[in-house]
């Protein structure tokens, strides 16, 4: 998935900060906290490492894609796949609300593509109420799912607006592809309030990624959420929005931010914590540098690198090609 705020391209440089920063070697085999998990990138890098992961992110089709890649592990039966494959297409939730054919004015997916993702997000959900395929299975294939169809999607990366004709990446024939499965210790996955569930959790490292602008990520994979749910929900407007109040961060809000974050450092029991910010965030450095430094020794990291682009560089009105990426520190006493 093209994910605003993946940290793929910054994994060299966060990998190497931590393991400096914090001595640790693989053979170690720390407790890892990834508590604003996305698509779970960095979660992933230390699983590998032989880490034990708990994942969070209070985005649901978030936790679907970690409960795939944090708590399985190999071997998982992949012999579901012809058939979901084969399915016939379904008129479903999907294709009534996020395709032109029927008549919803919203064109995210073609028609046919959108009534086959009904079909398997419908099959799947028969299977596991049925109990014929259980949790582990039931996940690795949603976030299967989730992964996919994303690729056939008509959007410029984010759900934020759907373009008026069809790309051709979005024209081609969707086919669901099995996601791997990460070898290394089974982690634990959740999807909470990450201010309510670091009191109830502990662990060696920390790190965090919350958002840094006043943009909500609810709203911009709004659709990913509504087929990992699949809960028919009351849509609003051209674009189709669900309601998303519950799941909005107060890492968004001027407002907020800095005593939202005071909370978190103060109830974190991990050792080391990490923070990833960009120079544009809500909070300054001197911000983040006076709240850390109330619970232990701080230092910080910085790195160039390119911001995430949605569409065409003609359509952005933007300052630079690239942001710093400050990777905070925090030894807590």
């Amino acid at each position: 998935m093209n994910y605003i705020g993946s940290k793929y391209s910054l994994l060299d440089f966060l990998k190497t900060t931590i393991d400096d920063v914090t001595g640790y070697k693989e053979s170690d085999h720390f407790i890892f906290g990834d508590l604003f998990a996305g698509t779970g990138i960095v979660g992933q890098t230390y699983k590998t490492k032989g880490c034990t992961v708990i994942s969070n992110d209070i985005q649901y089709y978030s936790y679907v894609l970690n409960k795939h890649y944090i708590e399985n592990v190999p071997e998982l039966d992949t012999s579901l796949l012809e058939r979901l494959n084969s399915l016939t297409p379904v008129e479903g939730f999907i294709y009534k609300n996020y395709c032109e054919g029927s008549g919803s004015g919203r064109n995210y997916f073609t028609n046919e593509n959108g009534m086959k993702c009904d079909a398997i997000r419908i099959e799947l959900e028969r299977l596991h109420t049925t109990n014929q395929i259980n949790d582990n299975i039931y996940f690795y294939y949603l976030a299967s799912l989730i992964n996919s169809i994303d690729k056939y999607a008509n959007t410029a990366s984010v759900y934020g607006a759907f373009l008026k004709h069809i790309k051709k990446s979005a024209q081609k024939e969707f086919q669901l592809e099995l996601l791997p499965v990460i070898s290394g210790n089974a982690g634990k996955v959740y999807n909470e309030d990450i201010n309510s569930l670091i009191k109830n959790i502990r662990g060696d490292v920390l790190y965090l990624d919350p958002p840094y602008n006043s943009r909500q990520y609810c709203s911009n994979y709004h659709v990913l959420e509504t087929i990992a749910r699949y809960d028919n929900p009351e849509l609003s407007g051209v674009t189709g929005l669900r309601d998303s109040s519950a799941q909005k961060s107060k890492f968004c809000s001027k407002r907020t931010v800095a005593d939202t974050f005071d909370d978190l450092i103060k109830n974190a029991q991990f050792k080391y914590i990490f923070l990833s910010y960009n120079n544009e965030g809500l909070m300054n450095l001197d911000t983040i540098k006076e709240i850390m430094s109330r619970y232990g020794k701080y230092s910080f990291y910085t790195k160039e690198y390119k911001r995430f682009k949605a569409d065409k560089d003609e359509n952005r009105n933007i300052a630079a090609n690239s942001t710093t990426e400050y990777l905070h520190c925090l030894i807590k006493q």
